[in-house]
């Protein structure tokens, strides 16, 4: 048995027949109308071949199917099957039952879905006829494929768009640019569906493209980027090889031109004006030119060099690598007075040169540049900006150091004042004469303090204070021979018990804080007293140092613990200088190699007598600050209040009206202040004070130590609290007089009808009078 693929050409479909004739060969043809006859729908001519070697044809099935109704794929059959109904077919695979279906009862297979050929091309399944009731196979498994055919459903694409390109400007026709590249999801292998062809839609005519490859081409020569740097292409791809019908794509390229050099420099102007000060500095930019270049990058790169000129060796240009430009800069001074004008002729090329484009050159130009000086009020200038000048520090005040010169340069020719910078000169050892520049000295010089001045000296125009030159004296301080030599260190010589005669124990040197131009040469001899001794000799060893030596043995510490030996030192100058100084030798016991052991050495007399002094001053101090501690321990306290002989009774008691004397000024009591506890104890009216209110009561004698603070303290509550107290800080208003006057009470009726005599109170004196006035008798019995 064999199955037999047969054609439909009216659908394209094929139809799968199951044969199972014997097994012969058929010779390949192709079907006629009469096999078609004879295979019901059409026929194929049928290689019969081994059962086991059977090939499948494919299925074929269009993708994007859009119609209503299930897709019939074709149809599988079987000569078996007599049309009764006992054979039966199954489908398994890719697909079945999901995609594919088939009639168990017919064979035929329909697509269900929309395929898409670009998801999936093929799918591969099996093929069963099997016996109904038995379900067994009448036929042997086999598999197949049903191939998704192609349809033009998919555009170019340019999956790496849009482009971005760059080309040398001016290049020729033809030059590559860039090449595009699209692509197509439809089966290149089956019709033109993925045969793509390229073309340019806008770019033209400056660009072109190749149909079949892609590449950007140049099509325009000579192309400026001074003109126009960018152009913007837009390049189509269609399928179908172009043809109607087909699908297209389209992408953008962006090409830049990029430069070369070939634009010269040019100056804008053929000649320059500059106005230049001519205080400027050495150095300094006085000038800006520059020469304009279209193009960019290193090609608008240039240099710029003085050609000739009268200002040749006064200016410099340099190019500043930023801007482009050529800075012109001071190389000498300017003097307005001198030269007031320069000119220059400045070229400016190109640095780096295209030969390809020499025709269109030359790649440099020039320009003229005027340089006008301009006349400034300058500073006076001395003849010399540092001056040097030697003086003797024995020099007496007054004395002449040496002197400067300045001028005015300017044309005004202003008169100069001198002076000295006391910055400078902060001691004012020197002075200057403010007309001639004559400097002196003003106070004594030592070389020993300062052996080199610094002076500042300021010249300034009397015409205009502001212009100012200044120039530097340097004053060397001559040595004279004013010091006296003395010993180099302080030392501290010993000399042993034990010591032979002719004993080296010390080596001196000594030290002047003069400096002799030959050097020093001291000499050290002994005081004639002190050459006389017996213990002690110098020698002097004509290098500037000298050696102590013992004349004698058998020093002992208990006949003498210290010698005191006079050296004198010259320092052999002319006049000579000396000075005596005293060597301490003390007597230690010594070993026999020479190391002392012990020198029980005392103070000497003057520092004795300062230790001394200081320890006796710490030791009294010590004991006055014990007595005064001990004094302030065991002292008790004085009372507060003074004794009975020492009460004045001085105060003062103003009346607003007359009163009985003495008597008012029961209204306190001075007990009451000295005996505060006694008094609150009896006054207290126990109604208006119940006991318990005071907290506590303080006596003032307590032998306690407390501290004063709360001592004024207890004495501030104990006076808020009694309520007895009297106001003693409070104005006194009487309402009645005194029992110990003779008018008594006092009133406004009383007075009236009131038969006494008040007449003494004029002999009181002026001020009482009017008081006897108005109280006192009146014949007639006016009212008073």
């Amino acid at each position: 048995h064999m199955f037999v693929l047969s054609p439909w050409e009216e659908t394209g479909c094929v139809a799968m027949t199951l044969n199972s004739a014997p097994l012969r060969h058929v010779s390949g043809r192709t079907a006629t109308e009469s096999d078609k006859g004879q295979g019901g729908r059409g026929g194929v001519n049928s290689h019969h071949r081994s059962r086991r070697s059977w090939v499948w044809n494919q299925f074929f099935v269009l993708e994007e199917y859009t119609g209503d109704e299930p897709l019939y794929v074709g149809k599988l059959h079987s000569d078996v099957d007599k049309g009764d109904g006992q054979v039966r077919y199954v489908l398994s695979g890719e697909g079945a039952k999901s995609i594919f279906t088939i009639d168990e009862n017919t064979g035929d297979i329909h697509a269900t879905k929309r395929l898409d050929r670009e998801q999936q091309a093929y799918y591969t399944l099996r093929a069963q006829a099997r016996h109904r009731k038995t379900n067994l196979l009448v036929e042997p498994e086999s598999q197949f494929i049903i191939k998704v055919q192609d349809i033009n459903d998919n555009e170019p694409k340019f999956l790496e768009g849009p482009y971005t390109a760059r080309v040398a400007e001016r290049s020729p026709v033809g030059m590559s640019v860039v090449t595009v590249v699209a692509t197509d999801a439809d089966d290149p292998t089956y019709g033109n569906s993925a045969r793509l062809i390229y073309s340019i839609l806008q770019g033209q005519p400056y660009f072109s493209v190749e149909p079949k490859t892609g590449v950007v081409r140049t099509a325009l020569p000579d192309m400026d980027r001074e003109v126009r740097d960018h152009y913007l292409l837009v390049v189509q791809a269609n399928d179908m090889i172009g043809q109607m019908g087909g699908l297209s794509g389209t992408t953008s390229v962006t090409v830049v031109l990029t430069d070369v050099n070939d634009n010269p420099p040019r100056f804008p102007r053929k000649s320059y004006q500059f106005g230049v000060p001519e205080s400027v500095l050495v150095s300094a930019v006085v000038a800006r030119i520059k020469a304009l270049d279209l193009d960019v990058g290193p090609n608008a790169e240039m240099d710029y060099r003085i050609l000739d000129g009268n200002g040749l060796g006064t200016f410099r240009i340099i190019t500043d690598p930023n801007t482009q430009e050529g800075l012109v800069t001071l190389h000498k001074t300017l003097d307005f007075e001198t030269k007031s004008s320069y000119t220059l002729r400045v070229e400016a090329s190109n640095r780096y040169v295209d030969t390809r484009f020499l025709s269109m050159g030359p790649f440099s130009d020039v320009t003229t540049v005027h340089l006008l000086v301009q006349n400034v009020d300058e500073p006076p200038v001395f003849s010399s900006s540092v001056s040097r000048v030697a003086i003797s520090e024995a020099a007496t005040v007054g004395t002449v150091v040496g002197s400067v010169s300045a001028h005015d340069p300017d044309t005004t020719n202003s008169p100069i004042r001198y002076s000295i910078d006391r910055k400078s000169d902060v001691e004012r050892y020197f002075n200057i004469d403010s007309s001639s520049g004559v400097i002196t000295t003003a106070r004594p010089l030592d070389r020993e303090i300062i052996a080199l001045h610094n002076i500042t000296i300021l010249a300034t125009e009397s015409l205009d204070w502001s212009q100012v030159g200044k120039a530097l004296v340097l004053v060397s301080v001559m040595d004279v021979n004013d010091n006296a030599p003395n010993f180099a260190a302080k030392y501290e010589t010993f000399v042993c018990e034990n010591a032979e005669p002719g004993q080296i124990i010390e080596t001196l040197s000594a030290v002047d804080r003069d400096e002799p131009e030959n050097g020093h040469h001291f000499l050290f001899s002994l005081t004639t007293k002190a050459a006389g001794s017996l213990n002690f000799t110098l020698r002097d060893n004509k290098d500037n140092t000298a050696s102590i030596l013992t004349q004698r043995s058998g020093f002992l510490q208990r006949d003498q613990l210290v010698h005191f030996l006079p050296v004198v030192i010259s320092d052999g100058s002319s006049p000579s200088l000396s000075s005596t100084n005293t060597l301490s030798i003390t007597v230690c016991a010594c070993d026999v190699t020479g190391n002392r052991h012990s020198c029980s050495q005392g103070p000497s007399p003057l520092l004795g007598l300062g230790t001394a002094s200081a320890v006796l001053t710490c030791i009294l101090t010590l004991l006055g600050v014990i007595m005064v501690t001990i004094a302030v321990r065991c002292r008790r306290r004085e009372p507060l209040m003074m004794d009975d002989e020492r009460d004045i009774r001085e105060n003062i008691v103003r009346y607003d009206d007359e009163g009985g004397g003495e008597e008012d000024t029961e209204a306190f009591d001075i007990f009451a202040l000295r005996h505060l506890n006694k008094s609150n104890q009896t006054n207290q009216d126990p109604d208006l004070n119940p006991p318990g209110l005071l907290s506590k009561t303080l006596d003032y004698r307590t032998d306690k130590n407390q501290l004063f603070q709360e001592f004024i303290r207890d004495r501030l509550q104990e006076a808020d609290l009694d309520l007895t107290a009297p106001p003693y800080d409070s104005l006194q208003t009487y309402a009645f007089e005194g029992s110990g006057s003779a008018a008594e009470s006092l009133s406004s009726l009383n007075s009236l009808g009131s038969e006494q005599n008040y007449d003494f109170l004029k002999e009181w004196g002026p001020r009482f009078r009017k008081l006897a006035d108005l109280y006192g008798h009146h014949e007639g019995g006016g009212d008073a």
